[in-house]
């Protein structure tokens, strides 16, 4: 299904009201929305290597925790106490049990209460274990949902597996190398529509802009019906890359050049701030020099999108006009982004 039907549309040249974009009330909403019920990285399988190890994370407003049972499943649970609603456990780790700070109610890793200090027979421990979470993989990559009862992660993942590989890139083969977080003074979606086009690339990612060829006819986005894909391709070889937008706000992307992938969610922390990070994966042994360029050229990319996007909060927290136009079709998947928050906000 598309995010949008053609008869729930906005005009396709309005932007979203920008009080969309500095309203705390909206972004409850959004969260419990947008985010409560769809599928989130989470991490990778080499944070999960031992039975018994875990970590933790929010899903909009809700905490999970994530951890492989002592027969090597992975399983996933709101990570929140059965007795009086305290995060059960905090950070990353490995453990035996998943046990509360507060008064020590104890859970297995299958989720089980399976202790509760000076409690007597008559509480059914059966009634009160955690409550699951889906939890699934693609490749080395972890992803969550909050909703236990959302469609499969490959519904969401849709063609993107398959686009990777059509790159040359086999996730299996891939090591993780590094995380970068982040944090940005600007609301979510703004990080997102950023992301979303490169009609800005010419003139505020200049480097980047050297590297890759980012005229219309070269940069190709694709709107899907879960996702949005840009296809790039470098100017001095063939050589093809590919940044997929998975909605509501994981970021995939592929370089061009030795196989590599980085990806990681945008999550809404404030109106005007937002947190995120990016799990990089590179082929064993990638070539020192490449690698130095590589992330040099991420690093200065990072930090032009910084100042672009913060910039945008500001402008639009003036509350100077009411809303912003785009130009299609280079902001066509901004477009489609815009669409599916309205549609999902009702």
């Amino acid at each position: 299904m598309r995010p949008c039907s053609p008869g729930s549309r906005l005009p396709r040249t309005d932007t979203l009201p920008y009080t969309w974009y500095v309203d705390a009330e909206l972004l409850g909403r959004e969260r419990e929305r947008l985010f409560a019920h769809s599928w989130q990285y989470a991490g990778h399988t080499g944070q999960l290597a031992e039975p018994g190890s875990y970590f933790t994370l929010r899903v909009g407003d809700v905490p999970l925790v994530v951890v492989r049972d002592r027969e090597g499943v992975l399983r996933a649970f709101v990570n929140v106490c059965r007795h009086r609603g305290a995060e059960v456990v905090s950070g990353e780790g490995s453990c035996t049990t998943l046990q509360c700070h507060y008064h020590a109610w104890t859970y297995g890793l299958d989720g089980g209460l399976r202790a509760a200090p000076r409690a007597d027979e008559s509480l059914d421990r059966s009634a009160l274990g955690l409550r699951p979470a889906q939890v699934d993989t693609w490749g080395p990559f972890v992803f969550v949902n909050a909703d236990s009862t959302a469609a499969p992660l490959a519904e969401t993942l849709g063609e993107v597996p398959e686009l990777v590989r059509s790159a040359g890139v086999d996730v299996d083969a891939l090591a993780f190398h590094s995380r970068a977080p982040y944090t940005l003074e600007a609301n979510w979606k703004i990080a997102v529509e950023n992301y979303l086009e490169c009609y800005h690339c010419a003139v505020a990612n200049q480097g980047f802009s050297e590297v890759v060829d980012v005229s219309p006819d070269r940069y190709r986005p694709e709107p899907h019906a879960t996702f949005a894909s840009q296809h790039v391709e470098l100017r001095e070889w063939e050589c093809e890359g590919q940044f997929h937008m998975i909605w509501p706000n994981v970021k995939v992307n592929l370089w061009p050049g030795a196989p590599n992938l980085s990806i990681g969610p945008l999550q809404p922390v404030a109106p005007d701030r937002t947190d995120g990070y990016l799990d990089y994966f590179f082929a064993p042994d990638p070539d020192p020099a490449w690698l130095a360029d590589f992330f040099e050229l991420d690093n200065q990319v990072g930090v032009e999108d910084r100042g672009l996007v913060e910039s945008v909060q500001r402008g639009m927290r003036s509350g100077a006009f009411e809303r912003g136009r785009l130009l299609l079709p280079s902001e066509e998947l901004i477009a489609e982004f815009q669409c599916w928050v309205a549609a999902g906000l009702g």
